[in-house]
C-alpha cells in the first residue's frame, strides 16, 4: 500500500476508536500491527508510555483467564 492510503486507513481506525481510553486504542494499534514508537506518535504520548500500557493490559487479561484452583481432599 501507499503511505497516503495507510494514513487514511490508520486515520479512519482512530475516528472509529473515538474516545476510547488510551489503554484500547493502544491495543488496538498493537492488533492492528503498529509499533510502539508509531503508536505514541498517533496518540501525541511516548514510546514507553505505549509499551507500559500493553504490558498491563496482557498482565490483566492473564490475571482474568486464570483457571479456579481444585481443592483436592
Amino acid at each position: 500500500m501507499t503511505d497516503r492510503v495507510e494514513k487514511i486507513l490508520t486515520m479512519l481506525l482512530l475516528e472509529q476508536l473515538g474516545t476510547a481510553p488510551q489503554s484500547r486504542k493502544i491495543e488496538v494499534l498493537l492488533r492492528a500491527g503498529f509499533k510502539n514508537a508509531e503508536i505514541a506518535t498517533l496518540l501525541g504520548t511516548t514510546a514507553a508510555v505505549v509499551a507500559q500500557t500493553a504490558y498491563s493490559s496482557k498482565k490483566e487479561k492473564k490475571k482474568g483467564k486464570k483457571k479456579p484452583r481444585v481443592k483436592r481432599s
